[in-house]
């Protein structure tokens, strides 16, 4: 009989203790069992995850459960073990595990102590997709910045998608209905199978290549699953999504598809027909768009116009009061000069001399007469004094005083006669220079009005004239006026 077959039981229907004929306690059965399991070799579970617990504690072991239609099975993983993981375990992940059976002795819980786990399936390909998305984001290729700018009014659309399904109709009816003049260019590839990648990329070149160029091109495809939708996960693709000289809109699956084609192209579209929707503004929208430009455009013009306007009445403003100040200032420069004595009367600063000499020649000749009769009385003031002296001393000083009176005389004389030569000379040259002296010697001033003549030019037949003469004015017209070979003076003699 196997030991499989034994029972251990008291006499009262209780466990007892192990007996010769081979009844076990729990702990031995346990402990059993365990051995049994252990000699079952490592083997490999293919299971979904399910209530996920961890990493637990400083050790970081996780707790769950692998599940698939019919069973499920209590499944452990030392911290250790996830501690090197290439992904995160998850709830509703189809994960492949790799492990031994085990009893936990204190519940008697059979568990499976998975050592390795890796995706399988789709779990597997978006693992693999999600790889290439970090390195692709790594790489720039999916930054904002290095997306172009889509034509707003494009007018040229290559579309890159399979020719026999739906999807091409579709985006055809799209923008026929939103903009009928719309140029629509298909080109034919494979989207999905074998193949597929390297189709699509010839047939984003062939797009590219079209001349005149188009606007934009769109990559789009129908909905499917996960693996029909794997061909747009190409990294060729992706890089030659990214590296099309002109901008390319996607609109691969369905609102929750996202393929890397999506993530490195210029826009990304939830649906084909969104994506044609994007590049063919419906007429209505552009008429409301020309419309709102319109209105733009004016007030921008206004406002240019009104800036203009308010920046040239300034500067007119400002030249006026520029104008104006230079003026007055000029205007005040000329009166001053106008108001000069030497323009306002010629004679004035002659005169003005003759009055200075004449002054002049007061007071030489009033200095000339003080000093010896400062000196007399200073004489007459000290005879009496000289008087009083001693005979003896007065005599030398008598004699000295004589020599200094006979030296005073002579130096007193000599001091006023020069000075009232040159006053005399002065005089003399002034006299010469005198306007009235000149007049005196038979000369005369003609004048146009208040003006002194200078010059014949200043006359006209039949007009009127003066002439000032030593002794008064004469007043006459002029009958003819007539020019000489050589320069003629402004006076002459009459």
């Amino acid at each position: 009989m196997s030991i499989w077959d034994k029972t251990a039981v008291a006499a009262d229907g209780s466990p007892g203790e192990a007996q010769d004929d081979g009844v076990l306690t729990v702990a031995q059965a346990v402990e059993l069992a365990n051995g049994k399991l252990k000699t079952i070799p490592r083997i490999t579970i293919i299971g979904e995850v399910s209530g996920f617990k961890g990493p637990w504690g400083q050790r970081g072991h996780c707790y769950f459960a692998i599940k698939d239609e019919d069973a499920a099975l209590q499944c452990r993983i030392w911290g250790g073990v996830y501690q090197r993981r290439s992904f995160d375990l998850e709830n509703g992940q189809k994960v492949q595990f790799t492990g031994r059976f085990d009893v936990y002795k204190a519940k008697g819980e059979l568990a499976f102590i998975a050592d390795s786990f890796s995706m399988v399936g789709e779990g597997l390909l978006r693992q693999q997709v999600d790889a290439l998305a970090r390195k692709l984001r790594g790489e720039g290729l999916m930054d904002e910045s290095r997306k172009r700018p889509i034509p707003a009014f494009c007018e040229r659309v290559a579309v890159v998608t399979s020719l026999s399904g739906a999807v091409i109709d579709d985006v055809k009816q799209t923008l026929q209905r939103r903009n009928p003049f719309v140029e629509i260019i298909c080109v034919g590839a494979k989207v999905q199978g074998e193949g597929a990648p390297e189709e699509l990329i010839e047939g984003l070149a062939r797009a590219a290549a079209i001349k005149p160029a188009p606007d934009c091109i769109l990559l789009v495809r129908g909905g499917g699953s996960y693996e029909d939708l794997m061909a747009f996960n190409d990294e060729a693709l992706a890089r030659a999504v990214a590296a099309c000289p002109l901008p390319v809109v996607t609109g691969i699956g369905h609102e929750p598809d996202n393929s890397i084609c999506d993530m490195v192209s210029d826009r990304r579209m939830s649906t084909p027909t969104a994506a044609a929707e994007s590049v063919a503004p419906a007429r209505k929208d552009l008429v409301e768009l020309l419309a709102a430009r319109a209105e733009r455009l004016q007030a921008c013009a206004s406002g240019l116009v009104s800036e203009a306007s308010a920046d040239l009445d300034a500067a007119q403003e400002r030249a006026s009061r520029a104008m104006g100040n230079r003026l007055d200032r000029l205007q005040t420069a000329l009166d001053a000069v106008a108001s000069r004595p030497v323009l306002t009367k010629p004679t004035a600063s002659l005169e003005q001399r003759v009055f200075e000499l004449d002054r002049a020649e007061e007071r030489l000749q009033d200095a000339g007469g003080r000093v010896p009769a400062a000196f007399t009385a200073a004489l007459d003031r000290l005879s009496p004094r000289l008087a009083n002296a001693s005979a003896g001393a007065l005599g030398s000083r008598r004699h000295a005083l004589s020599l200094m009176s006979s030296r005073l005389s002579a130096v007193s004389g000599g001091i006023v006669e020069k000075p009232a030569a040159k006053l005399a000379e002065s005089a003399a040259k002034l006299e010469a220079l005198s306007p009235l002296k000149v007049l005196a010697r038979g000369y005369s001033i003609a004048y146009n009005g208040d003006e002194v003549a200078t010059s014949i030019s200043d006359f006209v037949p039949g007009g009127v004239l003066s002439v000032r003469l030593a002794d008064g004015r004469v007043y006459g017209t002029v009958n003819k006026v007539e020019g000489t070979a050589s320069a003629v003076p402004t006076g002459k003699k009459g």
